[in-house]
């Protein structure tokens, strides 16, 4: 990647996590949001308050790996609960 492309994708990522810098998160919940932008992922998935940090990094994990994350993508779920699912589904790959 050369400088250009580098700070291009900077100013991308810092436009996109300023959308994302609201009170409602915690540190480690921006945390997760920030690792996301910097892969490219669409973290508009989990950058939702009700997800912990987490299963926002459950479901980071499986939007890395390309899996439907939306087959684990509850609050409901424990983050133990979407590592396994998300697990399996990586097995099945």
């Amino acid at each position: 990647m050369n400088k250009v492309e580098i700070k291009k994708r900077y100013l991308v990522n810092s436009y996109s996590f300023k959308l994302y810098a609201k009170p409602e998160f915690d540190s480690s919940q921006m945390s997760q949001i920030s690792y996301g932008l910097e892969d490219g992922l669409n973290v508009s998935t989990y950058a939702k308050p009700e997800f912990n940090w987490l299963q926002m990094r459950e479901i980071r994990y499986g939007l890395e790996q390309n899996l439907d994350v939306s087959l684990y993508s509850n609050p409901e779920y424990t983050w133990k609960q979407m590592e396994k699912i998300r697990k399996e589904l990586e097995s099945k790959k």
